[in-house]
């Protein structure tokens, strides 16, 4: 069987974690789209497996979480009647979780907005915990219930449920801005969280970084994923980059290294061998 040099397989790697587009990949590296998605899928799926298993009894202390939006083969309004509901067709989010003090992201996962996936994405991240942590949430309502049955009343849990105004301009101008923040409401949902700890910050932060990272997550784009397959394997090898592979520049260290699971900093290298 035919086998990309490891120096390839690397450099492909290194241009899907900077945000190519698959296409794009090719016509850098002369390789075929399918050769590229193939090792995208081989390596994605060891990365997951490999962090899985290792981001295990974190000594987090304050953890923010968040849902990020996207969709996998085409908009909601164009789902066909009878494929309503299906995970791959439509809107597809990203639950994560993200360490304040850390910066590593511990936990996430893929599927709807529904509280379903709220309890899975919930019970995954407390199961990775060593100690009482401070946790931190939009105004999403499937939290509530989620967080007090995976942690009962072993967390200090707030949520901070922002305000914002009417969007500015006409047309496409008003869809795609934001209304201004016009404040912030804090409130304590459970235990004894600090108040000037509450903040979702850092995760609508990372946030940012996946849409700048991952092609996939670009709006106004034609590089969505076109199944949820591939999607899961792109935010898992973003994330294994990320969290061992990608100096932070405030920490001056990776997030694994900052949280004591990892003594060095990921080559791409290294995680393209996990692949095998």
């Amino acid at each position: 069987m035919n086998r990309l040099p490891l120096q390839d397989r690397a450099q492909i790697i290194g241009l899907l974690v900077e945000g190519n587009s698959l296409r794009s990949i090719t016509r850098i590296t002369g390789k075929s789209i399918n050769t590229v998605t193939k090792l995208l899928v081989d390596v994605g799926t060891a990365c997951d497996i490999y962090q899985n298993e290792h981001l295990r009894n974190l000594p987090c202390k304050r953890v923010q979480m968040d849902e990020i939006w996207s969709f996998c083969g085409m908009k909601e309004k164009n789902i066909p009647p009878m494929r309503r509901g299906e995970l791959g067709k439509g809107d597809v989010w990203t639950w994560v979780a993200l360490d304040a003090e850390t910066k590593l992201v511990p936990s996430w996962l893929i599927g709807k907005r529904g509280y379903c996936y709220a309890r899975l994405f919930i019970d995954d991240l407390a199961g990775r915990m060593a100690n009482r942590i401070q946790l931190t949430s939009d105004g999403h309502k499937a939290y509530l219930v989620a967080v007090e049955k995976s942690f009962g009343a072993d967390v200090d849990y707030a949520m901070l449920v922002k305000l914002y105004g009417n969007p500015q301009g006409e047309g496409n101008d008003r869809r795609y801005s934001a209304g201004e923040c016009c404040g912030a409401i804090k409130g304590a949902v459970c235990g004894d969280p600090d108040e000037k700890h509450i903040s979702t910050s850092f995760v609508e932060r990372q946030n940012l970084t996946m849409r700048m990272s991952m092609r996939r997550f670009t709006r106004l784009t034609n590089g969505f994923s076109k199944k949820v397959e591939n999607h899961a394997c792109a935010v898992a090898l973003h994330y294994m980059y990320y969290n061992f592979g990608r100096i932070h520049k405030t920490l001056r260290v990776t997030p694994a290294m900052e949280a004591g699971i990892a003594d060095h900093v990921w080559t791409l290298e290294q995680i393209a061998v996990l692949g095998d």
